[in-house]
């Protein structure tokens, strides 16, 4: 089985981290400074000198650069107020061109090439202690690539752009250079920022080269629009979703149920895909298709993978209007057929029959359940189709252990769906049909998405056909954790002849993965009395009800389109594999081109 889609995403989430506060940067950058400084006066009283630590230049390198015999250097001057002063600048240099930067990625920034400078400067030690003009100039060359880089990723992918906000920094330090060596050391300073500038900026074309290739998209303008969805909700993302998106047709089912002097309900079942993440495409999904109905409408995960995510939450008023477009001329009916449990294999699904339409929701629970691609779900709906003009398949997406694969077409586990499926229908049209009552709840709960809980909360719809109860228990999440679904069973059968547990698939509570199931982060013992709750308010809602079936025809939806996600996770992915070792090759490319230039201008 191919991997899964959020298998492929998640392994992209060990290159996100969240950078430290820029007060603690602040701390280690002047720390560093004073570290040095302090070397330098031990050295010093370890001198029978009365003034300052000199270090002696080879004549070649003062003829050079103009040096004096002797020079004085300090780290508070050659690394922490070229580094402050990257700080400060960075974030109003790049927000003046309208792009985003927090002081905490700044203070990161200003950090981590301080580190470098130290490390490149002090490694002329090794060689000769003489060469620290040289090593000092060769830092200043790498910390300008290395913040163009770094700040073309995370800001504005446009090189030209973040020159200036680069050069911050490096610039600093060359005037720190002149003041420590003297005002020709600038010259040699700058030939190696452009030889530097250059080696990353081609560093960076090589590494957009395989996403423009594959989807006529720029990589780093990618990141850029991410990271500004992370950092201030930006819908960036959706312009590149748009771009390599494709149009689909998709049926979705959906029961209206009308109640004298009651609210009507809607149950419905979307083929499509609430994600990628957050509020980004259909991540939010359910609580959009909720909201833009008149009826209490319950909105179960269909048969989609992300394959069908949304490119952009206004492809959702598309199936809002297929939707009330599917409800006119409906023909309704007064009875249904108790629900009842077919097991095939390592799937349960739990039918019943509302007039001349059947509702199947299947789960693989306590086995991992994964997205159902919608190929599956189309052939149990064309199969049904000889016994019921209307057939829902609903995932009940109710057990999760790890990010796992979809489930495709032709495996074992698929032919086990299709085979549950079909003995469930059949059970579905010899069952004789009676008159029902149903009921509605649906009750907040206290919880954040972080814990795992989305928008809409909990909801019930409670059937009663001839004395049984048949509970449908919707969760607004992605995915439950193992276990947490039989809880909630046993005790709403206290309640109810018969259960199941789903949620929504929502991925608003996910900004990364799709890892924050319902009861991970909240123990199913905290929020089961809501769920208990809300199956008794269904219980005390529950009036005579008649049924109608319509299947919504959704047009020219545009989402990801097929293997396309899966393809941009896998291209980024080998994108990272080879950063490390083009980095390194360009890195030494550098310092090649550095000892040139120093032996040229010699």
């Amino acid at each position: 089985m191919a991997e899964g889609h959020d298998v492929r995403l998640g392994q992209l989430t060990k290159y996100i981290f969240t950078a430290p506060t820029w007060q603690r940067s602040l701390i280690l950058i002047i720390l560093l400074g004073l570290v040095i400084d302090g070397a330098n006066a031990r050295a010093w009283l370890s001198l029978p000198s009365s003034g300052v630590i000199a270090f002696p230049v080879p004549s070649v390198l003062s003829d050079l650069l103009s040096l004096p015999e002797t020079f004085l250097f300090s780290g508070t001057i050659a690394f922490t107020i070229p580094a402050i002063a990257a700080l400060i600048l960075t974030k109003p240099i790049i927000e003046f061109s309208g792009k985003t930067m927090t002081w905490n990625r700044s203070g990161l920034l200003a950090l981590a090439c301080t580190v470098f400078g130290v490390i490149i400067t002090l490694a002329s030690m090794a060689v000769s202690i003489t060469l620290l003009p040289l090593f000092y100039a060769i830092s200043l060359g790498f910390v300008f690539g290395l913040r163009l880089f770094v700040l073309v990723a995370i800001a504005d992918y446009r090189v030209p752009r973040m020159i200036i906000p680069a050069i911050t920094q490096s610039g600093v330090g060359i005037l720190a250079g002149m003041f420590l060596f003297s005002p020709s050391f600038a010259i040699f300073a700058l030939v190696l920022h452009i030889v530097f500038g250059l080696g990353f900026a081609i560093l960076i074309w090589m590494i957009e080269r395989p996403l423009k290739k594959a989807f006529q998209i720029r990589g780093l303008a990618f990141i850029n629009a991410f990271i500004a969805h992370m950092t201030d909700g930006s819908r960036g993302m959706e312009d590149f979703f748009r771009e390599i998106g494709e149009e689909i047709f998709v049926p979705q089912v959906s029961f209206f149920f009308r109640r004298e002097k009651r609210k009507p309900v809607l149950f419905t079942v979307p083929n499509l895909h609430p994600g990628p993440m957050g509020e980004i495409g259909g991540g939010n999904l359910p609580k959009i298709l909720h909201e833009g109905m008149e009826e209490e409408t319950l909105v179960a995960h269909g048969c989609a993978t992300h394959d069908f995510n949304l490119v952009s939450e206004s492809e959702s008023n598309k199936v809002i209007a297929a939707l009330k477009q599917s409800r006119t001329a409906l023909a309704y009916s007064a009875v249904a057929g108790k629900s009842s449990l077919v097991t095939v294999g390592t799937v349960s699904i739990l039918c019943q029959k509302f007039g001349d339409s059947v509702l199947l929701v299947t789960t693989r629970s306590p086995h991992r359940t994964e997205d159902v691609d919608f190929s599956i779900g189309s052939t149990i709906m064309a199969e049904g189709h000889r016994w019921f003009p209307h057939v829902a398949v609903v995932d009940a997406h109710n057990c999760m252990t790890d990010l796992s694969s979809p489930v495709l077409l032709a495996t074992l586990t698929a032919q086990e769906y299709q085979k549950a499926a079909m003995d469930a229908m059949e059970s579905c049209r010899a069952a004789p049909s009676h008159p029902f009552r149903l009921g509605v709840s649906h009750v907040t709960v206290p919880y954040t998405r972080e814990q795992g809980f989305g928008d809409l909360g909990i909801q019930v719809m409670l059937v009663e056909v001839d004395s049984q109860k048949t509970a449908y228990i919707l969760i607004d999440g992605n995915n439950m954790a193992a276990g947490v679904r039989e809880v909630i069973q046993k005790e709403v059968r206290t309640l109810a002849d018969n259960a199941e547990v789903m949620t929504t698939d929502s991925h608003v509570v996910n900004t990364i993965t799709g890892k924050n199931p319902v009861g991970l982060n909240v123990p199913v013992e905290e929020f089961l009395p809501l769920i208990m709750q809300a199956v008794r308010a269904a219980i005390d809602d529950m009036t005579p009800a008649e049924s109608a079936a319509a299947t919504a025809h959704c047009e020219h939806i545009v989402v990801f389109g097929s293997n396309r996600i899966s393809q941009l996770a896998s291209t980024v992915n080998a994108m990272l594999v080879f950063v490390a070792p083009l980095s390194l090759a360009m890195l030494l490319l550098a310092f090649l081109l550095s000892l040139v230039a120093y032996a040229v201008m010699v």
